[in-house]
């Protein structure tokens, strides 16, 4: 089983904004997913309304790692106050695991997950640097991107007009 904290990593990435692709194209796309997390059971199926439920939760999940409003999706939770509180669902199928993904971003892991600074991508990482300051999820690819760019506009913003090369009198 999944760390809390890679769950919702994993849910929130089942969208490749960068290349277009989507793994969750149907209800029965869904399903298999949630099965394979262990999130529901075999028999259990997710309709078109489970579908949208799923996508809302997991936009509304990156809108608020990104420190953006984000209304999330009614789910079946209650608080269960222990050691310390936390937040279980109260249902199986597929809302129950929607629900379990949901209540994942109380853990305390939950501060460590980001998603990439590169507009384009979004790709969700776990931040495991030492002062909690990465920004892209990958600096090969996302991060040399970004700091190309601004190298680029940089120069381009310091380049003197050029004046032509021919004498005049």
């Amino acid at each position: 089983m999944l760390a809390p904290v890679e769950l919702v990593r994993d849910f929130l990435n089942t969208v490749d904004l960068e290349a277009g692709t989507e793994e969750l194209t149907s209800p029965a796309e869904l399903a298999v997913w949630l099965r394979e997390h262990h999130l529901i059971g075999p028999l259990d199926r997710a309709g078109d309304d489970d579908l949208a439920t799923a996508v809302a939760l997991r936009e509304g999940l990156r809108a608020a790692l990104r420190r953006e409003p984000a209304e999330l999706p009614l789910l079946p939770l209650k608080v269960v106050v222990g050691e310390r509180p936390e937040l279980v669902a109260v249902e199986g199928g597929v809302a129950g695991g929607l629900a379990r993904i949901s209540a994942a971003v109380t853990d305390a892991s939950w501060e460590r997950l980001k998603v990439c600074a590169e507009h384009g991508c979004q790709w969700a990482f776990v931040d495991v640097s030492k002062n909690r300051s990465r920004s892209w999820c990958s600096m090969r690819v996302c991060g040399n991107r970004t700091k190309t760019r601004a190298y680029r506009a940089r120069k381009q913003g310091s380049r003197r007009p050029q004046g032509s090369n021919t004498d005049t009198v």
